[in-house]
């Protein structure tokens, strides 16, 4: 059955995951919060914040459609290996893994938005990045995916304190989740843990009063299922 959450890709969404309630997943001891859903409940696109508890496994299993995990507390490891806080992974298609976690962690979590078996495997350490000019007076950036031949690009952006000297476009579209510090803009202000979709063409004025570091993806609304009207 097809199930719909935040699937109109033509409006902006605005979600505070710390407002959210943890719900159950098909491994006991693994919760999660969905963002995003488009297709079967176990089984469409979706975008989520995922709990491991501590000494919490999950089943092996394949990844048609691609996975993409940033870990933003605690360690996060499979078979291929141990990631902790900050790691960058994008898992192509086809890829196959039995993760678990032997403290606990939080990871935030893209699933079957990356079609293409030729893309790159990617496992980043962004601790180990140093952070470069952005595209914007104010912004530096630590470029974690971009493959000729396809649309998306991720990276990380750490802001500095103020406003920024103009409007900031997103012509293909664009997502964030808020790591660290907050920012503003003309609809709000945006805590830590607060994840937002931009539709393509979309832009705003935004400030942040204390810095801040976030998650952004642009060009990844092309590869997404619009939810039916």
């Amino acid at each position: 059955m097809t199930q719909s959450i935040n699937g109109d890709l033509s409006r902006r969404v605005v979600v505070d995951t710390r407002a959210m309630e943890w719900s159950a997943s098909p491994s006991s001891n693994v919760w999660r919060k969905r963002l995003h859903l488009v297709g079967p409940a176990e089984s469409g696109q979706v975008t989520s914040i995922v709990r491991y508890d501590a000494k919490s496994t999950f089943l092996p299993h394949d990844h048609p459609g691609g996975e993409e995990i940033l870990v933003l507390e605690g360690t996060f490891s499979d078979e291929h290996g141990d990631w902790p806080t900050g790691t960058y992974l994008l898992n192509p298609e086809g890829f196959r893994h039995a993760p678990f976690s032997r403290q606990g962690c939080v990871i935030f979590v893209k699933l079957r938005q990356f079609a293409g078996r030729d893309r790159h495997h990617v496992a980043v350490r962004t601790d180990r990045l140093s952070w470069q000019p952005g595209p914007l007076p104010g912004i530096s950036v630590k470029a974690l995916y971009a493959q000729p031949g396809f649309s998306d690009t991720v990276r990380l952006e750490r802001w500095a304190q103020g406003p920024m000297r103009r409007a900031r476009a997103y012509a293909r579209g664009a997502e964030m989740f808020v790591i660290e510090g907050s920012v503003t803009d003309e609809q709000g202000s945006y805590a830590p843990g607060t994840w937002l979709r931009f539709p393509v063409g979309a832009s705003h004025r935004a400030s942040s009063t204390e810095g801040c570091v976030l998650y952004v993806k642009e060009g990844g609304l092309p590869l997404l299922e619009c939810a039916p009207a």
